[in-house]
This record gives C-alpha cells, sequence and structure tokens, in this order.
C-alpha cells in the first residue's frame, strides 16, 4: 500500500493517535518538545491510507558534523501495527532522505525481538547495529495481573522490603512541581556517589511541564525531608521509567522498594498495561529491578537504514566518538571518586590552618 504523510501540529489530535496505536510514551508530544528545546529538531508524521492513519513517527533530528547531512532517530516508534510496518518504515525512509538528505534513519521499536515483525524491519531495508542508545534487554510487567500475581513473582526479599519500607516512618506520594527541586537535589546526590552524568535542572523541569499527566513523579518522605523518588513516563499503554534517586537515609529505610510498589499500582490503576523498567544491566540497579519479577524481555534493539553512500563511514566513526565519550565519563567519574575528594580534605585542612594561626595586630 502506499502511505501518504501528513506532519502534525497539534498536540492533543497527535497524542490520542499515538495512545489509540498503543504508541510508547517517547513517541508522546511533550517528550519530543522537551527533545526540541534540548538540541534536537522535532517531527511528527501521521502515515495515513486513504484518509485514516494507520501509524505515527515522533522523529528527532540532528545535524552531524560533515561531510555527514542528518541523522534521523525515531525513540520507542514507530507506533502502528505489526502488519503495517514495513510500508510505514518505508515511508519515514523516504521522507528523511528526501526532507533532511539524511545519512542515515535510526530506529529503536517497542517490538519484541522474537516477534515477526523483526522481518518487517528487516524487509524495509534496516539492519541491526550495536549503536544504541535505549537498552534492549529490560523487564517489564504485565498489568493485567492482579496485585497478588505481581506480589507472587517478585523475589522473597523484594515482598519483605516492601513490607519493611512501608512499615517505616515514611509518606509515600505523588510530587508536585514545586518539589521538584528537592527530586534534583536527591538525583545530584545519587549521581555523585554513583559517579554517573546527569542533565542541567532545566532539562527535567521541561519533562515534567512539557509531559504534564503523561510525567508523575513519585516521593518518599522523612516528616519534611524527601530521601527517594522516581520518576516515570506514561503513555496509555506503557509506563517508562526515567529517573530515580536515593539519600544514603533513604537507601538504609529500604524506601525504594515500597516507592516503586506505589508507582506499579498507580500505573495499574491508570489502566496502562505495561509497565518498563528501562533497560537491565549487570549492575546493582539492575539485580534490584530483577527481584522485582522471575522474567527478562528482550526488545529487537537498533536499527539502521543507510539512507546515504556515507554510512559505511557513519557506521564506523559512531562507535569510535561514543568510545570517546565514554572514556571522557570514566575520567569524570575518577576525577569524582579521587581527586575531588582529596581536595575537598586539603582546603578543608587549609581553612581549619587558618583557623587555628594567631591574628596579625597592627
Amino acid at each position: 500500500m502506499n502511505l501518504a504523510i501528513t506532519p502534525c501540529w497539534n498536540a492533543p489530535e497527535w497524542d490520542a493517535a499515538v495512545n489509540r496505536l498503543s504508541g510508547h510514551p517517547q513517541q508522546l508530544w511533550g517528550w519530543g518538545q522537551t527533545k526540541a528545546d534540548h538540541g534536537w529538531r522535532t517531527e511528527r508524521l501521521f502515515l495515513k491510507q486513504n484518509g485514516e492513519t494507520v501509524g505515527c513517527a515522533q522523529i528527532l533530528i540532528r545535524r552531524l558534523p560533515m561531510p555527514f547531512r542528518a541523522l534521523v532517530y525515531v525513540p520507542r516508534g514507530p507506533a502502528c501495527r505489526a502488519e503495517d510496518a514495513r510500508q510505514v518504515l518505508e515511508a519515514v525512509a523516504q521522507y528523511a532522505r528526501e526532507s533532511y538528505a539524511a545519512t542515515v534513519l535510526s530506529i529503536e521499536p517497542d517490538w519484541d525481538a522474537d516477534s515477526d515483525v523483526v522481518e518487517q524491519v528487516r524487509a524495509a531495508g534496516f539492519r541491526p547495529t550495536d549503536n544504541t542508545i535505549l537498552i534492549p534487554r529490560t523487564l517489564i510487567l504485565d498489568l493485567s495481573r492482579t496485585e497478588e500475581e505481581l506480589l507472587g513473582e517478585m523475589s522473597k526479599k523484594h515482598r519483605q522490603y516492601i513490607r519493611k519500607s512501608g512499615r517505616e516512618e515514611l509518606d509515600f506520594r505523588e510530587v508536585t512541581r514545586e518539589e521538584l527541586t528537592a527530586c534534583l537535589s536527591v538525583y545530584k546526590e545519587t549521581a555523585e556517589r554513583a559517579g554517573f552524568g546527569i542533565h542541567e535542572d532545566a532539562y527535567y523541569l521541561d519533562i515534567f511541564d512539557n509531559l504534564g499527566g503523561a510525567s508523575p513523579v513519585y516521593a518518599a518522605f522523612q516528616g519534611q525531608t524527601m530521601v527517594a523518588f522516581l520518576w516515570l513516563s506514561a503513555s496509555a499503554s506503557t509506563a517508562f521509567e526515567l529517573y530515580g534517586g536515593m539519600t544514603e537515609e533513604g537507601e538504609r529505610l529500604r524506601a525504594n522498594y515500597a516507592l516503586k510498589w506505589l508507582a506499579i499500582r498507580s500505573m495499574k490503576e491508570r489502566g496502562v498495561q505495561r509497565y518498563d523498567f528501562n533497560g537491565l544491566l549487570n549492575d546493582g540497579v539492575s539485580k534490584f529491578k530483577m527481584g522485582w519479577a522471575k522474567h527478562e524481555n528482550l526488545l529487537m534493539g537498533t536499527w539502521d537504514k543507510p539512507l546515504s553512500p556515507l554510512y559505511p563511514a557513519y557506521a564506523t566513526a559512531m562507535p569510535l566518538a561514543r568510545r570517546g565519550l565514554s572514556t571522557a565519563r570514566s575520567a569524570v567519574k575518577t576525577l569524582r571518586s579521587t581527586a575531588l575528594p582529596a581536595l575537598r580534605a586539603k582546603a578543608e585542612s587549609l581553612r581549619a590552618g587558618r583557623a587555628q594561626a594567631p591574628t596579625r595586630q597592627g
């Protein structure tokens, strides 16, 4: 079938189509607006047959250094029925080539690695790549299951810690915009402790403002003090974890267990069907995630469609650029964990020495 592409300029109309097609929250208008506010160009495309919208794709465009032209990226999209995937992807690729002279169209669909749609993606001219942004190995809970069934799938330790943190003198609830400053303070503390980089505050505030009710944030409070938070994005069908953090006191109280259970139950009450933990790695955070169920999920990952003869050079350059970025991040992590504490200690010693030195007169 031949599909007509119609750009969309109306946020409610766009989100309604994404939700009707069981799209991912990263395809919602507010997510694209946030990316547009922070370095990307965003377009939303309806793909229509005989006037009926059969697919939609929120594309993010970034200019590449010469001689490359542009990267066009579809995060957790497009949104369409499996049987329409090939035609939708071919139409989006043609648009990316004609409108942006793109070197590549890169997609990270919200489709399982073992689903029949993979062959349609391949038939549309895409190939798998390791240049990933979103991690395909993840854990997705089926929220159509009862709370008892979800609890039964958890590890025994997780059930115990949910009860334990629920018995502590903690208040668990959704936060207001005014309380996001406290969330970001906890996030910075968590990032410094764990050694990972974060965005400037404006980026997170824009996510909250642009997504509105599709970006709930939950937190645990000890009295008036926030000790843990969990930030989600949510479409009609899928909840997707974005950010989270804890203070040392929150960690001691196991606040993240009852907090995440609150978020899961809240999404279930909304009628959301899937709860995606957003990636599994071989680290302590992933070990915590894996205790929530007895299974893992594998999405199909990142696929590229070359749109230019320069694609082979691009595919070679990207891993080298990412490796350089990774080295820089490692250096920053080392600086934070070794050099900065030493400098702080030295500065404190100097301040103490000055405080004890006799005051000169005259």
